[in-house]
């Protein structure tokens, strides 16, 4: 019974030594280094020593074979086991062996023991996954910012589980997915490859479909002329799903930055535009000029002037009343965009003509009819007299000064009572 359990035991460490030459990511060098390592380690720990066994791993087979070198000792003069043989024994191996001779034996797989057999499976099983994660680990951190596809595999509430061509895993979170995405299990998905965590040794491959440099990476496989470096893109700005803001620049005054990236009839982002869920593209012209790129980014609406505070990276840009509401835009989208791409903090005012500002009033003299805390919340983005705060975007009072829409309207009704009387 016990010879069977051995013979199971020898059978099942074969079986999955024959498995790890199917192991991914590792190649076979040290593959074949892993496997040896580990059964001379058990050696050592039976025999004391593992200097005098050979031990040939094929991994392409999926077996292996274990030699034991002793030289031959005249009967009873034997003072080590593992190093030498008796002239006896050796002649049961080969019946001209003499005495000085080296006799190479093959050892017996079953002679381990059972436990020696389930502690070489664990630490074969150990090493292998562990030199997989690092393989794993090596392979995508160089890739880091590249687009990979895969396959839909496992789709879960917070993230889905996509797996390449090598079948290795790779994480696209809830944070990361176009909010307008829908995802059938066995479909395939592009995405950049955003970051590689290695905690504990257990590699995470994340992915992005929301990030910058997803859309760069899309609309430089599509646009030559960035590919081939006759266009630069500076900066992204998105809201994924929604729009984006995409500034480029050339040093060919030949190019066209903007129409090479948008192509004849918006041509070359059509495919973009899909593969984001319908997000429209914006592709204006970058310049260091502050006032400038703030006006073009600001765009389709029509900028009067534009203020800098260059220390605090601020800028008060004013427009006629028609104005205002293309540079906010639709739940405010163009001017927080256009804060992105700039990276300034943009605010937006109704241009008020000298006479109507000579009738300003401050906005402290109204602390009887409006709680101070309101009015230091509205000065605390700027606005300090009541035609300041009239002329700007109702959305700018409610979002900026982080203030309830019945708040706002009730101050904005207080200050036009003071105006009509």
């Amino acid at each position: 019974m016990a010879v069977k359990k051995m013979q199971e035991e020898t059978a099942s460490m074969i079986d999955t030594f024959r498995e790890f030459k199917e192991t991914k990511n590792i190649d076979r060098t040290t593959l074949v280094s892993v496997l040896e390592e580990s059964f001379r380690n058990v050696l050592a720990k039976i025999f004391g020593s593992d200097e005098n066994f050979d031990v040939i791993v094929n991994p392409d087979k999926g077996d292996f074979e274990i030699y034991r070198n002793r030289v031959v000792v005249a009967d009873g003069e034997v003072e080590d086991e593992n190093k030498e043989i008796a002239l006896t024994e050796a002649r049961k191996i080969q019946a001209d062996y003499e005495v000085g001779e080296d006799v190479s034996e093959n050892v017996d797989f079953n002679k381990f023991g059972r436990r020696a057999i389930l502690t070489l499976r664990q630490t074969l099983a150990s090493k292998i996954l562990e030199l997989e994660h690092d393989s794993l680990y090596n392979k995508y951190k160089d890739r880091v910012g590249q687009i990979i596809s895969g396959e839909v595999y496992q789709i879960w509430k917070r993230e889905i589980l996509i797996v390449d061509d090598e079948n290795n895993e790779l994480i696209l979170p809830k944070a990361e997915q176009i909010p307008a995405d829908q995802y059938r299990k066995g479909e395939t998905v592009r995405a950049v490859i955003l970051r590689v965590d290695n905690e504990n040794n257990n590699p995470k491959i994340i992915l992005s479909r929301t990030a910058p440099i997803f859309l760069q990476r899309l609309l430089e496989a599509e646009v030559p002329e960035i590919a081939e470096g006759l266009i630069a893109i500076r900066r992204i700005a998105r809201m994924p799903g929604e729009r984006a803001k995409i500034a480029v620049e050339t040093f060919d005054e030949r190019i066209d930055p903007v129409g090479a990236c948008v192509g004849v009839k918006g041509s070359r982002v059509h495919g973009i535009v899909r593969e984001l869920n319908n997000e429209n593209l914006d592709v204006v012209n970058y310049t260091d000029n502050a006032k400038l790129f703030i006006q073009r980014a600001l765009a389709p609406a029509a900028i009067t002037s534009v203020n800098i505070d260059d220390e605090n990276k601020k800028a008060e840009v004013f427009l006629k009343p028609d104005q205002v509401s293309k540079a906010i835009g639709r739940g405010g989208m163009n001017i927080k965009l256009a804060s992105m791409l700039t990276e300034y903090t943009i605010d937006v005012f109704r241009e008020v003509d000298d006479n109507e500002a000579d009738e300003d009033i401050y906005l402290d003299e109204f602390s009887d009819e409006i709680d101070q805390w309101v009015i230091d919340a509205i000065k605390g983005i700027g606005l300090d007299t009541a035609k300041q705060v009239l002329n700007a975007p109702r959305n700018l009072l409610i979002e900026k000064a982080d203030l309830e829409e019945e708040t706002v309207d009730n101050v904005l009704k207080v200050l036009r009572t003071e105006f009509e009387q």
